[in-house]
């Protein structure tokens, strides 16, 4: 079972606790469940607070529905462990993520094509901040089936007068970055060594450079003769478990209105990129081998994820840099 795939069994558990009974027939079904990662200092893997959504019209207090679909969530294969903490959360502990399914995934999810078709409605009144916001929340929505005329967050800080026209000073992308990776609510910061910097302090950089090094080794696994082929990868649980998690964090950006949560996961997954890179082709006298394939679509598919997750944001990613 993939995260993503833990959204839907916790929603069809919900809708069978209802129809066997268990909980009351007007408790309401949730077409979505959130479901983030464990905070610091919590338990399991991952959490819910989906019971505090049903428990008003079941009737019954949030930690009761919980108890009701812990009992049916542990029977699921694929759920390692759920236990029921606080005042009515759910948490799981799931397997490790596979290498091929996760590369399987983050190919099938491909959001490029999605993220350009979503039609953004007429924000010509708008200030750039709120409009930059408001069209990579529309995007969010899009790919994730919601409606494209629904609104970004009520309240939008605008770039702060001292910091002047940031698009000319930095370019259109880079300012579309410091706009998106701070809270709407909160003014957006500009630094020149963030922004115009080509290096590691970078963030806007080291993830548009990490998408670019993906295509870098598929090029340079192309002259010495191979492919990228999915299989088992023992070296990169960071990597796996990031790219395991991107679909639930489009889906929390997208509930929440909130962009900064998927800039904030593309610079985690850039970097754990950019520090697998160096084992994905073979070295010296080294013939490729099945462990370089597998490695290299599991680049592949990281390279995906940070373009997909790019033109959410509204940016390019450059093949080369």
């Amino acid at each position: 079972m993939t995260p993503a795939d833990l959204s839907r069994c916790v929603v069809r558990a919900v809708r069978c606790a209802v129809a066997d009974g268990e909980l009351a027939a007007g408790a309401a079904v949730p077409e979505r469940v959130v479901v983030e990662r464990t905070r610091p200092g919590g338990v399991g893997d991952y959490a819910t607070p989906v019971a505090f959504q049903v428990a008003k019209a079941a009737g019954r207090p949030p930690r009761d529905v919980a108890g009701v679909l812990a009992r049916r969530l542990g029977a699921e294969p694929g759920i390692e462990h759920v236990e029921v903490t606080g005042a009515g959360f759910l948490n799981f502990v799931l397997p490790a993520p596979s290498a091929p399914a996760v590369v399987a995934d983050a190919i099938s999810r491909d959001v490029r094509g999605r993220a350009a078709r979503a039609v953004p409605v007429d924000d010509s009144g708008l200030g750039l901040r709120e409009r930059v916001v408001r069209r990579s929340v529309l995007r969010l929505l899009s790919v994730q089936g919601g409606a494209a005329t629904e609104p970004a967050p009520a309240a939008v800080a605008p770039v702060a007068k001292r910091d002047g026209d940031v698009v000319a000073r930095y370019g259109a992308d880079a300012a579309a970055w410091a706009m998106l990776a701070t809270p709407a609510r909160e003014t957006p910061s500009f630094s020149d060594a963030q922004l115009l910097v080509q290096g590691e302090a970078g963030e806007f950089f080291r993830v548009r450079y990490a998408h670019a090094r993906s295509r870098a080794l598929l090029r340079n696994a192309e002259q010495l003769g191979f492919r990228p082929e999915a299989g088992d990868v023992d070296d990169a649980p960071a990597l796996l478990r990031l790219l395991a998690d991107h679909p639930l964090v489009l889906e929390a950006a997208a509930h929440h209105r909130a962009p900064e949560r998927l800039t904030r996961h593309l610079v985690e997954l850039a970097d754990a990129l950019l520090d697998f890179q160096y084992r994905v082709l073979p070295q010296g006298d080294e013939k490729p081998s099945a462990a370089h394939r597998a490695r290299l679509a599991l680049a592949e598919a990281a390279g995906t994820v940070l373009a997909g997750g790019l033109a959410l944001l509204g940016m390019d990613a450059p093949e080369r840099l």
